[in-house]
């Protein structure tokens, strides 16, 4: 056990902004409080991707693309939500519950069938690979698992996208700083 205590780092809304709208704009609802999450998995019906979103700029920085690139598959869920790690803090913990067999990850991306977990790509799997090798492993887990019709936005709203690749430590460092009261 580690004798030092870190403090997690709080993200400004208005920094990671951009980053959640990434995932709204290709369809997904996010979810910002437990109740949320517990409203979503009541009763769930169908298929349902859920993406933990994080600040982490190589590995997010791919998996927010390779996410929005997946859903402009034939075959898509039925339900897309998303959760914020570092932001929507409780709401992530609860989305984790959900799938309580395997490890926490951020960022991450989880496939649920009537409410249970069939499919993830956990951080391991998203770190170093490219956004379309990311929206290959997705796009085959929704051809295997799903049903609806795809995809979630036009073909020309998807070429409009652009991507947000930060680097999360400077997040933290801004968020640290302006706890401190310094400027940020």
């Amino acid at each position: 056990m580690s004798i030092f205590r870190f403090a997690q780092p709080g993200y400004p809304e208005e920094d990671v902004k951009p980053m959640r709208e990434e995932l709204e704009a290709v369809g997904a609802t996010s979810l910002r409080t437990p109740e949320d999450v517990d409203n979503a998995f009541k009763d769930m019906q169908g298929t349902a991707l859920v993406v933990v979103n994080s600040v982490c700029g190589c590995a997010a920085g791919g998996a927010r693309p390779g996410v929005s690139a997946a859903l402009q598959n034939k075959i898509i869920p039925d339900h897309i939500y998303t959760v914020f790690a570092g932001v929507d803090r409780e709401a992530t913990q609860r989305a984790r519950e959900y799938a309580s067999e395997v490890q926490p990850s951020s960022p991450s991306v989880m496939l649920f069938k009537d409410g249970k977990l069939i499919f993830m790509l956990e951080r391991l799997n998203i770190e170093g690979y490219m956004p379309d090798q990311i929206a290959e492993a997705l796009a085959n887990a929704f051809d295997q698992h799903c049903s609806r019709q795809g995809p979630s936005i036009s073909a020309s709203e998807f070429e409009n996208l652009s991507f947000v690749q930060v680097c999360g430590s400077q997040l933290a460092a801004k968020a640290r700083a302006r706890r401190e009261g310094g400027e940020g």
